[in-house]
């Protein structure tokens, strides 16, 4: 399996022919993912826009390719048609499992002010030949019993997602082999490396931070 990471919370799984592309959104890095090139499966786990940003997908995508969220990423970009799942759903891809699963955006009022407040999140545990990788979308912590063996977990903080003491204790709670830390690139809300550092090593989680384009293989 080979995981590449883009910017911001942007990731790429393949395996066995097979592309998995996850919130290909303004921030990803436009000519690094129409390089990758047609994914099979797009996952988005809400409808900002550093998360799904119609112009690219339509330079990655091939005509087979099934993007799925959820209904309210549907409303709000009309002219994508996708496969609309919800909490609790598990989306049969062969060999590959995945379920959708609660997320908790953070709120803020500059939100509401926006028209950006998210009324519906998922994040994605997608199954591999065993292996389960967990995006958390943008996500406060919130209780849960989901465990998988690599998390993406956001580190930014900002009262949107969680900072680097809390994706440190939620990503333990998850018992995930590998973590790996997501948003931090984000250049309005940059985060801070060597405090995601500092907390992840108290946890003693085995973390691995990607740069852009950093392609892992497990």
């Amino acid at each position: 399996m080979k995981i590449t990471k883009f910017a911001q919370s942007c990731v790429m799984i393949e395996t066995n022919n097979t592309k998995i592309l996850v919130d290909p959104g303004v921030l990803s890095g436009e000519d690094e993912l129409v390089n990758m090139k047609e994914p099979d499966f797009v996952f988005v786990t809400h409808k900002h826009s550093d998360h799904f940003n119609e112009e690219i997908y339509n330079k990655i995508k091939k005509e087979t390719t099934k993007i799925y969220s959820t209904n309210e990423v549907q409303n709000n970009f009309t002219n994508t048609k996708f496969e609309i799942l919800k909490e609790k759903d598990i989306i049969d891809l062969g060999e590959i499992k995945v379920e959708v699963v609660k997320a908790v955006h953070g709120y803020l009022p500059l939100l509401t002010k926006n028209n950006a407040e998210i009324n519906e999140n998922v994040g994605y545990i997608i199954e591999i030949k065993g292996k389960k990788l967990y995006f958390t979308s943008d996500s406060i912590s919130f209780k849960n019993d989901y465990k998988c063996n690599i998390v993406f977990v956001p580190v930014c903080n900002h009262g949107l997602v969680m900072g680097p003491y809390d994706a440190a204790l939620f990503s333990k709670e998850t018992g995930a082999e590998i973590v790996i830390p997501i948003h931090y690139d984000n250049p309005k809300y940059p985060g801070n490396l060597e405090k995601v550092k500092d907390e992840f090593n108290k946890q003693e989680l085995n973390y691995k931070i990607l740069e852009k384009g950093q392609i892992f293989e497990i």
